[in-house]
């Protein structure tokens, strides 16, 4: 079974309904939210592909994993639904990714990744993501920003699959590295 087909036909159903009805925003939220909880969370997917819990018990576990308060959309609950009826959920994990996809395609977003070694100021951060948006034609963009203390010093930009890293602890690396190149060249 091929794995990208699957999910490739649930994501572009799941796009066209949501955008039936107008959707595809809080759908495309609250999946990136049940993607994160995937990363953060590995026992959710072995919970979901035990096949001895009732659907019930695991469409409340997908609502829970988005909202605290299981306040989802309908779109995203008949959702569920359905894949748990089709006993897909070993799926869904992709789902989520394609859908993600798919939606950022559509409305043109980019997406990038900040790594500091200190926290960037909002200024700064507004500056890096008009200037991606910029590059990549993009109409908006999304960046996360994270603190890595061991980076030393400059930034790591990820940017839709295309890493520019000018870290301290890189370039210190680089160095090191030419000086063993260049000194087992003497010997």
């Amino acid at each position: 079974m091929d794995i990208g087909i699957i999910s490739m036909r649930y994501a572009k159903a799941l796009l066209a309904y949501a955008r039936e009805h107008k959707a595809e925003r809080v759908v495309y939220k609250e999946l990136k939210a049940l993607s994160q909880s995937f990363e953060t969370h590995p026992a959710l997917k072995k919970t979901l592909d035990n096949p001895v819990l009732p659907a019930e018990v695991k469409l409340k576990l997908l609502c829970s994993a988005v909202s605290d308060t299981c306040d989802v959309s309908e779109q995203y609950k008949r959702f569920m639904q359905l894949v748990l009826k089709e006993r897909s959920e070993n799926f869904l994990q992709f789902m989520c990714m394609t859908y993600i996809g798919l939606y950022r395609k559509l409305r043109h977003l980019g997406v990038g990744k900040l790594i500091t070694a200190v926290p960037v100021d909002d200024e700064t951060r507004e500056r890096i993501k008009t200037a991606a948006a910029e590059r990549l034609h993009a109409r908006r963009m999304e960046l996360q920003t994270a603190v890595d203390p061991s980076i030393e010093g400059g930034f790591i930009f990820d940017i839709n699959g295309y890493r520019l890293d000018a870290s301290i602890a890189t370039q210190l690396k680089k160095v090191k590295q030419q000086y063993i190149d260049k000194n087992r060249r003497i010997v």
